[in-house]
């Protein structure tokens, strides 16, 4: 069984769904409870599969069909000084749906490692955290227990350097940042943008890896002390993120791991400011009323949506967006200069 296009022209950042997109959409299904998009169904097919994961730094996969897409603005949302137009339709919250917690000790495992793709990943322990804010918007509310088995999460943004291999592996169309040809070596080291979330996850399965969930990427930010920032509860300096600045081009935003003192309690960069970031959930405002009572564990979120998550602020956002608590999402095939992406995976089992 393959997953089709029910519409002629769902398009990914200019890349068909014909190829990593399939195996991204069906790793979500089985793995994570994703649940298709509207514009996709399940259709038999007679004709053999051909599609394949490819690893990093794998052999090239065959080119697939491309078909170009306009993209979204969404800069009357971005220009919010606080409070979120948080605009799409809300869903219907599901119960945890987690997988077992499995705590553990992870003083034997290392606090540091390289992913597949080269980039550094640093270890978030196993353990419960307070997640949400009572002083926040309504979809952050309430504050609410979670208790998450350890990960690793990228130190850093997903770069245009990284991204770039991705493409050149797959032998697809570059997102819509890359129409100058030399974006990805002038700026290398500076954090992808107008990539979707289909695109976030391909790049991740595409490294061995996954995007965090919504939990993982809160306690990867704020550790379990509540702060309110990465750093901590003082209000963001320059020395601290990326914010607060006019929309334009590459230059505006930073290289990654460039505010050192901004970085979280686990020693990932950049969590607020610089690029909002997609993570694994589907959003619903009121999701977190789920876990009033009872503590969640590893939670998911809601089994089916319309919209993603998207955390962290950007670079033209205020102080009230760069909360690690603060929520506010995009649809899965939209594509912004104001968002980019980090992956997250398991920790290895000991062989």
């Amino acid at each position: 069984m393959v997953f089709q296009i029910a519409a002629s022209r769902w398009s990914l950042s200019g890349m068909a769904m014909d190829t990593w997109q399939t195996i991204c959409v069906a790793f979500c299904i089985v793995f994570f409870g994703c649940a298709l998009p509207p514009h996709l169904v399940l259709a038999g097919d007679s004709r053999p599969a051909r599609y394949e994961a490819v690893s990093a730094g794998s052999t090239k996969m065959a080119k697939s069909d491309l078909f170009a897409t306009p993209h979204k603005d969404r800069g009357h949302e971005l220009h919010a000084s606080n409070g979120d137009s948080k605009t799409g339709d809300k869903t219907k919250p599901a119960a945890n749906g987690g997988a077992s917690h499995h705590p553990g000790p992870s003083s034997h495992i290392s606090h540091e490692m390289i992913g597949k793709d080269g980039a550094p990943m640093v270890l978030v322990p196993a353990g419960e955290f307070a997640m949400g804010s009572d002083k926040g918007d309504e979809d952050e509310f309430p504050v609410h227990r979670v208790n998450l088995n350890a990960f690793y999460i990228d130190k850093f943004e997903v770069t245009n350097g990284r991204f770039a291999k991705f493409v050149d592996a797959i032998q697809s169309e570059p997102p819509w940042g890359f129409a100058d040809k030399d974006t990805p070596v002038i700026y290398a080291d500076r954090p992808v943008r107008w990539v979707s979330w289909m695109d976030a996850m391909g790049y991740c399965l595409w490294a061995g890896k996954r995007l965090p969930t919504e939990a993982e990427w809160e306690k990867a930010a704020r550790g379990t002390d509540g702060r309110i920032y990465p750093w901590g509860n003082d209000q963001p300096t320059p020395v601290h993120a990326v914010y607060g600045l006019k929309e334009g081009g590459e230059e505006t935003i930073s290289e990654v791991g460039a505010r050192d003192k901004g970085r979280s309690p686990y020693g990932a960069h950049d969590l607020a400011g610089n690029l909002y970031e997609w993570v694994m959930d589907w959003y619903a405002e009121d999701y977190y009323m789920n876990f009033a009572a009872d503590p969640a564990v590893n939670p998911r979120g809601p089994i089916e949506g319309t919209v993603k998550v998207q955390r962290g602020g950007s670079y033209i956002n205020s102080p009230y967006r760069l909360r690690s608590s603060f929520r506010t999402k995009g649809e899965p095939v939209e594509q912004d200069p104001n968002v980019g992406f980090r992956c997250a995976q398991d920790v290895p089992k000991p062989h």
